[in-house]
């Protein structure tokens, strides 16, 4: 049985701070007991400028015998991600750090994900198939087609999938010309989305490479997010906008992503480690369940 447990108790503990080409990531090694962190944990550690991050990925005890450990991804605000490449690159990172093995198989509430060392030291994710049901990514209901979501005038239509969380990707010719702070918060708490969504918007510079811009869920404009990447490459290769793989231009840096033939999205790309340190009781002060 699992423990919800509260700020205070994480007193003490290690965390690694990191980050997938700017994606801010801070790692939480649970594995040693049967805690679960509650939201008002998560945002303590967030609200600390040398912590701050946009993706906190805590480590469990594994649930099935062959995986390396259970992840759950949390946002700044304290709710839960279902998927998240660059914090997965960092995580693998981590758990490879002091190893002779070049892989971990890690488990997760949607699917689970087979990361890969590679020999220039850069990792690889297998993120899983992506779904386009209305009811996988999820929408509020199945009367809207999830290729062309209208938003009406001065948007193109939206492409909706889940890469383990909720997507919606909009092809633009010119995108300097997209306001992300004003239209983000709008579209990722659209009513079409009961679970909100990740918000991306796709520039195809040519036929192996989008430049992208993305409001996370959760977290806001971001330097980098990885299951955003896989989505606008999946949108685009549906669309005939480029093939089965190419570069994705983000504003901290570049990923590769392939679609594969197993219909498999397969994220490459490069980690930084930054630090590690002790949460410090004084971050929990009035903030105990």
């Amino acid at each position: 049985m699992t423990e919800a447990v509260s700020a205070s108790k994480l007193a003490f503990r290690t965390v690694t701070k990191m980050n997938g080409i700017g994606n801010a990531i801070v790692i939480l090694d649970l594995r040693d007991s049967d805690f679960v962190l509650v939201p008002e944990a998560v945002r303590a550690i967030a609200a600390q400028p040398r912590l701050a991050f946009e993706q906190l990925m805590v480590l469990h005890p594994p649930h099935q015998t062959g995986t390396d450990a259970f992840l759950r991804i949390y946002n700044i605000d304290g709710s839960q991600a279902g998927a998240c490449g660059n914090g997965t690159r960092c995580v693998a990172w981590f758990l490879l750090q002091n190893s002779d093995r070049d892989s971990v198989l890690l488990e997760t509430e949607t699917t689970p994900l087979a990361c890969h060392r590679l020999a220039d030291g850069r990792f690889s994710v297998d993120m899983g198939l992506p779904r386009f049901r209305w009811d996988a990514i999820p929408l509020a209901n199945a009367d809207v087609d999830p290729r062309a979501l209208d938003f009406g005038p001065g948007l193109p239509p939206a492409i909706a999938l889940s890469m383990g969380n909720p997507h919606a990707v909009f092809f633009v010719d010119d995108l300097n010309a997209i306001d992300l702070a004003a239209v983000g918060p709008k579209l990722e708490t659209a009513p079409i989305f009961p679970d909100r969504a990740n918000i991306s918007f796709a520039q195809v510079l040519d036929r192996d490479t989008i430049r992208l811009k993305v409001w996370e869920r959760g977290a806001g404009a971001t330097l980098a997010c990885g299951s955003a990447a896989c989505a606008t490459l999946v949108a685009a290769a549906e669309t005939g906008r480029v093939g089965r793989a190419a570069t994705i231009e983000l504003p901290g840096g570049r990923l590769e992503i392939s679609w594969d033939d197993d219909r498999h999205v397969i994220m490459t790309g490069p980690v930084t480690f930054e630090y590690t340190a002790t949460l410090d009781p004084e971050l929990f002060e009035d903030r105990a369940a």
